[in-house]
């Protein structure tokens, strides 16, 4: 039995279901899919580029982490393509892929009830801001109608069901901005886990898009060329696309199925302060880790490595840093940014952070913070700089923060079986 991962959190009623994953759809600027998503990681790619998916005429410097050579045709079959948003594309074809690496036919989840939630940042702004120009350069009469259709949020979560054939569903799509991922992937664990729902796909979509780029900008918080979290010259964020979905379902049907198991979930902790509109509270992040490791009956000394928020600001990583290490004391576990590679990718930022920490367990590696030169000592933590490392990972925390004082942290384990 390992410690601290009992199966019986639930004192006071049945043994809570375990929760596993067994599948993963990923669209990212350093890769597609679970193996060349695993490649980019372990060889610390960068997907860093001068952005295409908008006019960036006016701007000192304009680098992104675009999704390169996405076809929406070859992965949604159901649905016309057209009729969808670039983010609602990505979230779509991400989940058709998760349920495809999960070794299940649509079909075959048709008569069971599911949970799909998705997170996001954006949603379709990349339409609204075409939409608004329009209506500025030639009138409201001139905006498109169809553009118009594809802008609700809820159609990230509700065309994945529509894509999949999926009636017996609840899809909800959660804004909560760049934590929303974790937030989607704690929905569809309790679903999970206390038996309201026989599997969730759950995630995070967002597309490059002018109104983010620009706000971000003109915070002063875009990176001329590259992102390098913790490092002494850091110069803030490279903003991103992409999707990340998870399969999740309970371990005895993964068993039952024959299925691989990524990683187990073991809990997650959410809060929100409210503190300032964009500056994060050490305080608070440190206490919705402490929320996530007790949620999960995790010890902090048994955490193996923690996948940060990470974003390259000095606001965020000097805070999340000294959060850390509120909580872990004087030697944390290894810390590492996925954003140093893939970029900012908004509501998609912590589910690609959680399929990365599934892929670091199940191949037994933890994927470097590139770009590193030299660590900010307000920044203490071992970043792991350049290059992957090869590690046996029991427990990964993954770490979400938020503007607006969101945080949410996610907490998983390698798949074990326990002595009853």
């Amino acid at each position: 039995m390992t410690s601290g991962l009992s199966p019986e959190r639930n004192p006071s009623g049945p043994p809570r279901r375990r929760v596993v994953i067994t599948g993963v759809g990923v669209f990212s600027s350093i890769g597609t899919g679970a193996a060349e998503f695993v490649a980019g990681l372990r060889a610390g790619r960068s997907g860093a580029r001068p952005i295409s998916m908008f006019d960036t005429e006016g701007y000192a410097y304009a680098n992104g982490c675009e999704v390169a050579d996405f076809d929406p045709e070859n992965w949604i079959h159901t649905l016309d393509p057209a009729s969808l948003g670039r983010a609602t594309q990505f979230s779509v074809a991400a989940a058709g892929m998760a349920v495809r690496d999960a070794g299940l036919a649509p079909e075959s989840l048709r008569d069971k009830h599911g949970v799909i939630s998705i997170g996001t940042t954006d949603g379709e702004s990349r339409d609204l801001d075409q939409l608004v120009e329009t209506e500025v350069r030639h009138g409201p009469e001139r905006m498109e109608p169809r553009q118009a259709r594809r802008v609700p949020a809820g159609r990230l979560s509700a065309a994945i069901a529509q894509e999949l054939g999926l009636s017996d569903v609840e899809a909800v799509t959660l804004p909560t901005a760049c934590a929303a991922g974790n937030y989607a992937i704690g929905y569809g664990f309790d679903a999970v886990r206390e038996g309201v729902a026989e599997f969730a796909l759950c995630g995070g979509a967002d597309a490059m898009c002018r109104k983010t780029f620009t706000g971000f900008y003109r915070l002063g918080t875009i990176a001329p060329e590259r992102c390098q979290p913790f490092d002494a010259d850091r110069k803030g964020i490279l903003t991103g696309e992409g999707a990340g979905i998870l399969v999740l379902e309970s371990l005895d049907s993964a068993l039952a199925r024959g299925a691989r198991i990524y990683a187990e979930v073991l809990g997650y902790g959410l809060n929100c302060d409210a503190y300032h509109q964009v500056a994060p509270k050490q305080d608070s992040v440190a206490e919705c880790m402490r929320l996530a490791l007790e949620n999960a009956g995790v010890k902090p000394g048994e955490v193996d490595l923690v996948s940060a928020h990470g974003t390259g600001t000095k606001a965020n990583d000097v805070t999340e840093s000294r959060a850390i290490r509120s909580v872990f004391g004087d030697e944390p576990p290894r810390t590492i940014s996925v954003k140093s590679m893939i970029g900012h990718t908004m509501g998609a930022a912590s589910a690609l952070a959680a399929i990365a920490c599934a892929l670091a367990i199940t191949e037994g590696f933890i994927p470097p913070t590139i770009n590193h030169s030299t660590t900010d000592p307000e920044c203490d933590v071992d970043c792991v700089p350049n290059h992957a490392v090869p590690a046996d990972l029991k427990i990964v925390q993954n770490n979400g923060l938020a503007f607006g004082g969101n945080n949410s942290v996610v907490i998983l384990g390698k798949y074990e079986e326990r002595m009853s």
